[in-house]
């Protein structure tokens, strides 16, 4: 192998006569005035000898490039010969030589540029692709920890050099994205970092829409120890049941916001009357009792006015506290604007609980993950998230200042699945989270609050948000807009952008600040699965068919069946099979194993006659 063409600080072009080339594989330019830099596949191509060059239409091949293929000793016409594209991965001052050796590197060459830390110490993620030749001077600690899965083969062995990100230098280039079109494995790739994080013990707060981030089930294959010191590790609530806001400790702020995100259009009237009604430390029901005394006053004033002095008293302080209000408060419109909104949110529970499971999570050094509709996690995150920086926020400015701090609270991860829910671009979105999440986006790495933020549509992503992902885990894209948003945000090639719409799942290109250049990586299989992770076309087909089987046994029993008498037999059936059933049920499962072949039907006077057919 060797350098040919014309040659930059950037790129080569490398031939050779037996080797095909690898894209990404990393290579070795034996230029000794340089340095022996290295550099990565980018592009590749062959040629046929027996296909003459002058009729190919492959970018990589100029007039220059076939010149100097021809200088260095390459017959065009008579051999096949492999090309490819070399991105030099070094700084050099000056091109590399024409004509320079090439060769692979061995690992101990490249440790450095490919391995940050140890797996110890860092989040084993995947495989990096084109290391395959390296594989077999890998240390004992670097073999056999990222197996990898492909559909209809099952778990396959680890393939090349492990991809360890160092989550560490998070303190310096913070908060991760992951972006993939629906099938990319962006899912499989956000379970494979929450296992990571679950190894380190590191707290983190998970927001799942999608009521899948269970560590409980291993993935088939995979040892089942994995699962069960996940599942001790995570805790898994629900908004509404097992957690939610305490009304008392909302400012009128943050029930503005709550309010704004329970739907609709919540105008400044609303904001007003909002801000006009509620006082520090107002329960649900002192604030709703005022609200409804105030819709009443607006209503059926004289009504209210009699229930209020018989509950209160004539001229009773709350009565007048209303009368003032009632002239701050606007319109009636405001006010029943705001009660519709209260109670939607207090029928999901949202008043029900406090955050302390989760706060108590957290400090246990849990994945703490929190279930729940998406337009309600949107809701809730705006409040909890800002509660919890605020609290990791004051503990470490007390500590700055030389003051008695309030109780310790740890760093901690907020990861989200639609983060574009939480976070939109465009500020005619009504999106409560959105203030909340570009804080931290902003200002999360001076306090050690961290975010991992996954969506299918980066392009939907706030701006402000998506320019803080210093590290960006880039899934099979299709759409225009989102690969645009990509290429401005990430410092992919041209021939990475051309891939992203046809990377096989499972398959991420990491753009990171962390890393210092782009990496191809095969994601690692997980080691646990969710729930549900079943082709739901196979889960339909096994419900139907156990249901089917069911019924079959129980008729078996009543057969032959005679259609007029079927309304004799209906409570028995219901009996056997534990729950009603109706005449035109029956008779259309009569009709359905009749078609399969189980059942004959015999036609006669009163109707037809089911009976079973001997094998």
């Amino acid at each position: 192998m060797q350098v040919v063409g014309v040659t930059t600080q950037q790129h080569v072009y490398v031939a050779s006569r037996e080797r095909r080339f690898r894209i990404n594989e990393i290579l070795i330019i034996e230029d000794a005035e340089h340095g022996f830099p290295c550099g990565e596949v980018v592009e590749t191509s062959s040629f046929n000898r027996f296909i003459p060059l002058s009729l190919e239409r492959n970018p990589l091949v100029d007039r220059k490039v076939w010149e100097g293929l021809e200088q260095v000793g390459f017959s065009l016409g008579d051999e096949t010969i492999h090309l490819a594209k070399v991105r030099i991965l070094e700084d050099i001052p000056s091109p590399v030589a024409v004509g320079a050796s090439v060769r692979v590197p061995t690992f101990e060459e490249v440790r450095e540029l490919l391995v940050p830390c140890s797996p110890k110490e860092g989040l084993v993620m995947g495989v990096i692709l084109g290391t395959e030749d390296l594989r077999s001077g890998l240390p004992p600690e670097f073999e056999g920890i990222a197996p990898l899965y492909e559909k209809g083969k099952g778990i396959l062995p680890q393939s090349g050099v492990p991809f360890i990100f160092d989550h560490k230098a998070m303190h310096e280039y913070p908060h991760i994205g992951i972006f993939g079109g629906s099938g990319s494995g962006k899912s499989f790739g956000m379970r494979v970092i929450l296992e990571e994080l679950l190894e380190k013990k590191i707290p983190a707060l998970v927001f799942d829409p999608h009521y899948e981030m269970s560590f409980a089930t291993p993935f088939e294959g995979m040892p089942e120890e994995y699962a069960d010191a996940y599942a001790s590790r995570t805790e898994i609530l629900t908004v509404g049941r097992d957690t939610g806001v305490c009304f008392e400790d909302l400012t009128s702020n943050d029930l503005s916001s709550l309010l704004a995100a329970a739907g609709g259009n919540f105008t400044e009237g609303m904001d007003n009357a909002l801000k006009t009604i509620h006082q520090e430390g107002d329960s649900f029901v002192s604030f709703s009792q005022k609200l409804e005394d105030l819709i009443g006053l607006a209503e059926r004033e004289e009504e209210t006015r009699e229930t209020i002095r018989q509950k209160f008293g004539e001229g009773s302080r709350y009565e007048r506290t209303l009368e003032v209000m009632s002239r701050q408060a606007g319109h009636p419109s405001s006010l029943r604007g705001i009660r519709w909104r209260l109670y939607r949110l207090h029928r999901e529970g949202i008043f029900q609980k406090g955050i302390d499971p989760i706060v108590a999570s957290l400090k246990k050094r849990r994945l703490t993950v929190v279930r729940g509709p998406i337009w309600l996690l949107t809701v809730f995150s705006a409040y909890l998230v800002r509660k919890l920086y605020r609290m990791r926020r004051d503990y470490l400015d007390a500590m700055q200042r030389g003051e008695s701090p309030p109780e310790k609270f740890p760093p901690f991860l907020v990861v989200t699945d639609e983060a574009h829910h939480f976070a939109p671009r465009g500020t005619e979105i009504t999106a409560p989270a959105r203030g909340i999440f570009r804080e931290v986006a902003q200002e999360g790495r001076k306090y050690g609050v961290f975010l991992i933020l996954a969506t299918q549509r980066p392009a939907l992503l706030d701006e402000t948000v998506t320019a803080q992902l210093n590290t960006k885990i880039i899934f099979r894209t299709v759409r225009a807009t989102d690969i645009g948003v990509i290429k401005e945000e990430t410092d992919i090639t041209r021939e990475e952008a051309e891939r992203l719409p046809y990377l096989s799942s499972g398959t991420a290109f990491v753009s990171s600040a962390v890393v210092g250049r782009t990496v191809a990586v095969r994601i690692r299989c997980s080691r646990t699965r969710p729930p549900r992770a079943v082709n739901p076309f196979a889960e339909l087909e096994e419900d139907f068919v156990a249901a089917q089987e069911e019924i079959w046994r129980v008729l078996v029993d009543f057969l032959p069946l005679e259609i007029s008498q079927l309304n004799l037999h209906l409570p028995e059936l219901e009996k056997a099979l534990q729950r009603p059933v109706s005449f035109a049920e029956v008779q259309e499962w009569l009709e359905e194993f009749a078609q399969q072949g189980r059942l004959k039907k015999q036609e006669g006077p009163f109707g037809p006659t089911y009976l079973a057919v001997r094998s």
